[in-house]
């Protein structure tokens, strides 16, 4: 069987498990306020789905992500979630002789659409205390050369939890206009962070924004996102998107009526993964060997290191799974880190996390007997 199958076969099996417990994809588990199911319902009960939305997005959506992220004068692109936006970037902007500077780790996707339009990728190594699980920016200055044609940061990073400050965010602004270089600036996690500063406020003619409504409106299932920039440079983005006739108008609905809400709902949601957070730092760091090296993360995720255990991050996995709790191996993110830590999603029920917490221990114990390797995805 080939590959693609096998992968596509785990995540339906994932899918098809009523009692699975989501703590590895960084979902948002929490339920909808109510206006915002209504909303949908509405959407449904109206039929309003037989017609296609406007191809850059319902005009109220577009101008309540401008202004929730406080961009004025920029213009968005309404996008079948952010990965469908980043494909759009990387195929639109990229090519052959043009490379792509990220971190390792960083989210693994826009680096697969940039190498598919010819370009070349150099990631610059952030993962480790030497690094501070951070991007300084004269690592950046010094990774840029002539064919730099784009620059990707994760920000908060996925899967670490770190996040730039504002003086980092205005150098590597600085860094990408001095390289003449787009920049794009993935903020999927910004609405966890405990400080957040946007790149297009340096660099506004040529960054390019990622936002989502996967994580923090707990929309993953729906795919909407969206991406923001300059009119110019959305000119160029609005020629041949990959949904030119518009993404799902029930999603676009229910992320109007989630903007409208998010200031009376989106606390809450923050304020327990904190608490999660908490928790599951407390039990990793109650099992000898087992390591949270950054706390508090800024994304609605930790990662556990478990070198010091001397177990395999795949072998953790494969042992949760046996108790429903699906949790992330590092190879996900990066090859070359991978073999060192996991990832825990926490915007999920509080009797997930008790679950979690109380497998822990033993699923560190099952897992040294299975360091057989195991195909996850």
């Amino acid at each position: 069987m080939h590959r693609f199958e096998r992968r596509n076969q785990h995540f339906d099996r994932l899918v098809a498990n009523a009692a699975l417990r989501w703590m590895g994809q960084n979902t948002n588990h929490y339920p909808a306020h109510p206006t915002v199911r209504a909303a949908m319902v509405d959407c449904i009960d109206g039929d309003h789905f037989h017609a296609y939305a406007p191809p850059l997005g319902l005009e109220e959506l577009r101008q309540g992500v401008i202004q929730d992220l406080g961009l004025p004068g920029q213009a968005a692109l309404v996008t079948d979630g952010a990965v469908s936006g980043l494909y759009h970037v990387c195929r639109t902007l990229l090519g052959p002789g043009d490379t792509l500077v990220t971190t390792d780790p960083t989210w693994a996707w826009p680096m697969a659409f940039a190498r598919e339009a010819g370009a070349a990728v150099v990631q610059i190594p952030i993962y480790g205390a030497e690094h501070g699980y951070r991007l300084a920016p004269e690592r950046l200055r010094a990774a840029i050369d002539d064919s730099t044609r784009a620059i990707y940061i994760v920000d908060p990073n996925n899967p670490l939890g770190t996040c730039c400050t504002a003086g980092e965010i205005a150098e590597i602004a600085e860094i990408a206009r001095s390289a003449g270089a787009w920049l794009i600036h993935d903020c999927t996690y910004r609405d966890f962070a405990h400080g957040h500063h946007l790149a297009a406020h340096h660099y506004p003619e040529r960054t390019i924004t990622v936002w989502s409504f996967s994580k923090w409106l707990g929309f993953a299932g729906l795919r909407v996102g969206a991406l923001v920039a300059h009119p110019d440079v959305m000119e160029r983005l609005a020629v041949a998107p990959p949904n030119n006739l518009g993404s799902s108008i029930l999603a676009q609905r229910g992320a109007i009526a989630g903007l409208k809400v998010k200031g009376e709902w989106f606390g809450e949601v923050l304020s327990k993964q904190r608490h999660n957070q908490q928790r599951v730092r407390e039990a990793a760091e109650a099992v000898p060997g087992l390591h949270v090296p950054v706390y508090p993360s800024n994304g609605n995720f930790l990662i556990i290191e478990c070198e010091g255990a001397g177990i395999r991050p795949e072998a953790l996995v494969a042992a949760l799974d046996r108790r429903n709790i699906q949790i992330r191996q590092g190879s996900y993110h990066t090859k070359a880190f991978g073999d060192r830590f996991v990832k825990v999603s926490v915007t999920v029920p509080d009797l997930w996390v008790d679950e979690f917490c109380a497998a822990l221990p033993w699923a560190v114990e099952t897992a040294r007997g299975m360091n057989a390797p195991a195909e996850l995805f």
